[in-house]
């Protein structure tokens, strides 16, 4: 038979009972219990390369995102002329935004090297399990030549045993119907039917007994086999189930350090004071204390106009003088006369 034996190995190892085919064989040859183990454990190798894949990727959309942010945060402007306690928290957000960007690319380096660490348990395993697995493939190739020859001696031995039958059966049918000379034939083949049936049946006796032997050998292999199979396979779910749990770990980790940064771009936050920002506005900007004069009306003629203050020139600058006093009144024919040329025509 071959099958996993559950009851071959400690009750604590509950794992046989799981991964045994609930079949059995009776060909001494077959291998299906055998292969469907080796299947089961190649699965389980191919499941860790998966997540291993999977890691390699996750790690590469965590550097991206983290490349990503740290170019956003520091080429992209974001409330660049804002003043005094607002820009602040803007310089805060920038500066917290990069360390996020960081933290995820520290993250992706961290799930390369889950990803190495898988890598490296599933080649160990694997490496350990090939000696196995060449130890029971010798064992059973070693076995099924054993069986073919066994088979092989059983049919000698029992086409001797119809020849020694048949040469029995013609010296009793021949016994008082041949000459003297024939029946010592007859008793000759027979002898000979005898002699050849002995070396088979020590043959086949040989074989069967060589072949137990072997069966043994491989029962007691396979069984270690299974036992080992079964403690790489609590290894691998372990280290599995392990390996899960520290991802989501580090996702939970790199959660709580990215709120620590908000948690400090809030406290930023509620440092800002808009009263202050207005006042540093208006000191940062203003032009003076005072607003500039009124405009008032100056005639162009009105003497109380030579009173006024001017300010002096610039140094250059010629000075206008006074303007002049007329020298008639406006009922003078010659109030509106310049160098002889009448302003009213009459």
């Amino acid at each position: 038979m071959d099958f996993f034996w559950s009851s071959f190995v400690p009750l604590e190892k509950t794992l046989c009972k799981v991964m045994a085919p609930q079949m059995q064989s009776t060909d001494l040859t077959s291998t299906a219990g055998y292969d469907i183990i080796i299947q089961h454990l190649n699965d389980g190798r191919k499941n860790c390369k998966e997540y291993e894949d999977f890691l390699k990727e996750r790690a590469i959309i965590e550097e991206k995102y983290g490349k990503e942010l740290i170019n956003l945060s520091r080429k992209k402007p974001c409330g660049q002329t804002e003043l005094n306690t607002l820009k602040k928290a803007l310089e805060v957000f920038k500066q917290r935004i990069d360390s996020v960007g960081q933290s995820h690319i520290q993250l992706a380096q961290s799930f390369r090297e889950e990803a190495r660490k898988m890598e490296d348990f599933r080649e160990k395993q694997k490496l350990h399990r090939k000696k196995i697995e060449l130890i029971m493939e010798a064992i059973h190739k070693n076995r099924n030549l054993q069986y073919k020859k066994t088979v092989e001696s059983k049919r000698l031995y029992e086409q001797r045993c119809r020849d020694k039958d048949e040469a029995e059966q013609a010296v009793h049918r021949s016994a008082n119907l041949v000459t003297q000379k024939q029946q010592e034939k007859l008793f000759m083949k027979l002898a000979q039917a005898k002699s050849t049936l002995e070396d088979s049946d020590r043959a086949y006796q040989q074989n069967v007994n060589m072949l137990e032997k072997i069966r043994e050998e491989w029962e007691n292999e396979h069984i270690k086999a299974c036992e080992f199979f079964e403690t790489q396979e609590c290894e691998r779910i372990s280290y599995f189930r392990n390996a899960l749990w520290v991802h989501v770990n580090q996702l939970s980790q790199e959660c709580v350090q990215s709120d620590e940064k908000y948690e400090e771009i809030r406290r930023s936050l509620e440092m800002c004071n808009i009263d202050k920002d207005i006042e540093f506005f208006v000191n940062y900007r203003k032009m003076g204390n005072m607003p500039p004069a009124p405009v008032v009306y100056e005639n162009y003629y009105n003497t109380s106009r030579n009173a006024t203050p001017v300010r002096n020139p610039p140094p250059g600058i010629g000075r206008r003088g006074p303007l002049p006093i007329p020298t008639s009144g406006p009922s003078d024919p010659d109030y509106a006369t310049v160098d002889g040329y009448s302003l009213v025509h009459h």
